[in-house]
């Protein structure tokens, strides 16, 4: 069935998501194709990326998103888009959309959404920015009539976990004392990245996922601050002194944060205060939930992740 799978373009796949994206993409054999710029492929610091890349059988293709001509012609290669770029870059998108209209041969679009639906988000800034700029993407996707799939998997495991949520540039899991952000009551979902790769690949080629939303709420990775706080204690056998932070304080903490802690504490004020990954239903006219269409996928569980730490 190999030959039936998409031809895969991934944009922005040297960043936090996008290897783990590409490496899902070659591993489940699909074709898989990333637009790196020159600069990175000519960073030092990228080689060890670039190179498991090509170890899987990845296409390096040299372009970026403001190179019209390459851009088109990197889409013309492939079926199926998929971007993974990081903040600073998602108003470039348009740029990737102009580009698929131009070269009508794309079978879908899955612009770099991940996180928090944007439409569901009860945001402060600088979050808040961050989330209208997805929005008008989306908007734009649509107006356009490209074929879409949204992918939100709520929180990184890998971003959030290892400081099991705590404040500061330098945070560490807590082995003594804790900080939490709310009351710590507030459900969040948690997934590990590879997983996230895992489903987002899983979509591309799926009927029931098309112009549809794909939430990743596997049951085992909803977990108040508390409910984790808890588990950890329990893992080393310690009870840590903690620190609430009520809403009214972390308000003015995200004001008077520097950049990027400012995001992340406005991140984590959607996630622990206003439950934005979990306040809601699905409507089935609208998103599908990932663990649901793809039982077989082994993912890993919040307890299991968590082990690694102790």
């Amino acid at each position: 069935m190999a030959g039936e799978n998409s031809k895969i373009l991934i944009i922005g796949g040297t960043g936090y998501i996008g290897k783990h994206v590409v490496e899902a993409s070659a591993k489940s054999g699909h074709p898989t194709f990333a637009l790196v710029r020159e600069s990175t492929i000519s960073d030092p610091s990228k080689a060890n990326i670039i190179n498991h890349f090509k170890s899987l059988g990845v296409h390096i293709v040299s372009g970026d998103l403001h190179d019209d001509e390459k851009l088109v012609k990197a889409i013309k290669e492939v079926d199926v888009v998929i971007s993974t770029v990081g903040n600073e870059q998602l108003a470039d998108q348009v740029n990737i959309i102009a580009a698929i209209k131009e070269a009508g041969n794309i079978k879908r679009f899955l612009p770099s959404e991940f996180g928090n639906d944007v439409y569901r988000v009860h945001a402060v800034e600088p979050a808040k920015s961050m989330y209208e700029i997805k929005a008008q993407i989306r908007r734009k996707i649509e107006a356009e009539g490209i074929p879409f799939t949204y992918v939100f998997s709520n929180g990184f495991a890998g971003f959030f976990l290892p400081t099991l949520m705590q404040p500061g540039a330098f945070a560490t899991m807590p082995r003594d004392k804790v900080i939490i952000l709310g009351h710590g009551n507030t459900k969040g979902i948690f997934n590990n990245e590879a997983d996230i790769a895992t489903y987002t690949i899983r979509a591309v080629d799926d009927p029931r996922t098309l112009n549809k939303v794909l939430y990743m709420r596997p049951p085992k990775n909803t977990y108040s601050l508390n409910e984790l706080v808890a588990s950890w204690e329990k893992k080393i056998g310690n009870t840590l002194q903690k620190t609430y932070v009520p809403e009214d304080k972390l308000l003015k903490d995200i004001q008077e944060a520097p950049i990027p802690i400012n995001l992340i504490l406005s991140i984590c004020h959607c996630v622990l205060v206003k439950g934005d990954d979990t306040n809601f239903e699905i409507e089935p006219s609208v998103g599908v939930e990932a663990s649901e269409l793809y039982p077989d996928v082994n993912y890993t569980t919040m307890e299991e992740y968590l082990h690694q730490f102790v």
